[in-house]
């Protein structure tokens, strides 16, 4: 069965547009013209990748992407009409996936889909292998407990709630403790990929992960950012 991408975009002539290109590439395809009940048409329809414009009636982009970010763990494109790359920043910070600028060139966004679906099996296929030994494995870093097995965290006794990407990039950093892991490596272990130098996802989950754990942004204690080589999760009592 071909892959469903829902069309969230309230200009009807581009959503058409990007539906009937999209169809005759073999895609099921879905539209919803406002940000009013977009989180509902997702629920119902759990597509594979949403295309999300930013400027919507009744509720943005934006709080869409904020607010379904943590129970929605497929894909999230999202296009914007502004040439400023703020939107881009906020957009990969809120937990989008990928970011096009208005006017869409569709031989563009047919890659950028192809791409993302294609990661999606590739995170699949490279995660069978580490799924095995999520299984009875427990990590434990002071007040922070990571249960592989249920893949469940808790923090101070309070259970966080994490996408599935995100749990499989923190059992990742927190399995390596105390080893730098480069983008390379990260991109190749999790979602099975290299790295193309300029995708910006695995920073935007890093991110995420930080204020979810309540590590401070500007002075991570838990997740540390090294410099030209890449991520560090802390043992207790490291200080680098």
């Amino acid at each position: 069965m071909s892959e469903r991408i829902l069309i969230i975009e309230d200009d009807e002539r581009l959503a058409n547009l990007i539906q009937v290109y999209l169809i005759r590439q073999g895609y099921r395809v879905d539209w919803h013209n406002s940000g009013e009940g977009a989180e509902e048409k997702i629920q119902q329809i759990n597509p594979d990748l949403v295309i999300l414009d930013v400027m919507l009636p009744e509720k943005t982009g934006f709080d869409i992407c904020r607010d379904i970010r943590s129970w929605f763990s497929n894909y999230i494109l999202i296009m914007t009409a502004s040439e400023d790359n703020i939107d881009e920043i906020v957009g990969l910070e809120l937990g989008a996936d990928d970011y096009l600028a208005k006017p869409v060139e569709p031989r563009l966004l047919l890659a950028r889909i192809r791409a993302l679906l294609r990661r999606k099996q590739n995170e699949t296929e490279g995660l069978k292998e580490q799924i095995a030994l999520f299984n009875n494995n427990t990590l434990a870093f002071e007040n922070l407990v990571i249960d592989g097995e249920n893949r469940k965290v808790l923090l101070d006794g309070h259970e966080i709630d994490l996408t599935t990407a995100e749990f499989d990039l923190l059992w990742l950093l927190a399995n390596n403790a105390g080893k730098i892991l480069s983008r390379d490596d990260i991109f190749s272990q999790v979602r099975g990929i290299d790295f193309d130098g300029s995708d910006r996802s695995i920073d935007a989950r890093i991110s995420r992960l930080r204020r979810k754990l309540l590590d401070d942004p500007d002075n991570p204690s838990r997740i540390k950012t090294v410099r030209g080589k890449g991520y560090l999760f802390m043992r207790e009592g490291e200080n680098h």
